[in-house]
């Protein structure tokens, strides 16, 4: 079973669908009550990073969270659910630490770059970590749907997955252990993310 994290986000519907065409047998939880009994956690994710932050704690879900990472089980976290991974965010003059699991502060998308911000719609992502799971069986240069105005910008190049360049050069995935993040959305990005998300699943079920 997949721990599916329900903050109120968006796009959860969307991303319960996914996992479950891939078998991933998801169930919503609201609270931290259970969480340590799934196999897997999604932490999906839309809309501003500090509205999430404080929905997570507001529910009890950071420490659940957390706790659960540190037991060595997979984690999928998914735009905001890949930014809040980091220590701070720059969106909207933000005040909340982020839970903090990877050095970096999220920024947006530089205003002189001549691109719109924000970024919607597909683009590629290039692989810099060639061996990682998330992405076995996806051809280089493959394109993924990205809806977002910030990125992460995480200061250890190690846990860089993929690149994307949309005016710059940033971060769209990261992988560390057990740890997956993705800053492009797999549940809309057709079989590419179907395959990404089947990928997570089978990671799950070892």
């Amino acid at each position: 079973m997949i721990a599916l994290v329900d903050y109120g986000s968006g796009n959860l519907r969307s991303v319960e669908k996914a996992l479950t065409q891939v078998d991933g047998d998801p169930k919503r939880f609201q609270s931290g009550d259970g969480i340590q009994n799934a196999d897997g956690i999604v932490l999906p994710g839309v809309g501003a990073f500090d509205d999430c932050i404080l929905a997570l704690k507001k529910q009890g879900l950071v420490e659940p969270i957390l706790e659960f990472i540190e037991s060595g089980k997979p984690f999928l976290g998914i735009c905001v659910g890949y930014q809040a991974l980091f220590e701070k965010s720059e969106e909207f003059q933000s005040t909340e630490p982020g839970l903090g699991l990877f050095k970096g502060i999220v920024k947006r998308f530089p205003s002189d770059a001549g691109i719109k911000i924000p970024q919607i719609g597909w683009n590629q992502i290039d692989f810099t970590k060639k061996d990682c799971p998330l992405f076995e069986g996806i051809p280089e240069g493959s394109y993924a749907y990205f809806v977002h105005s910030y990125h992460p910008e995480p200061e250890d190049p190690q846990i860089i997955a993929t690149q994307t360049n949309y005016g710059v050069t940033f971060a769209s995935s990261v992988w560390k252990d057990n740890i997956f993040a993705t800053q492009f959305h797999p549940e809309k990005s057709q079989q590419v993310g179907l395959k990404i998300l089947s990928n997570f699943v089978n990671l799950v079920k070892r």
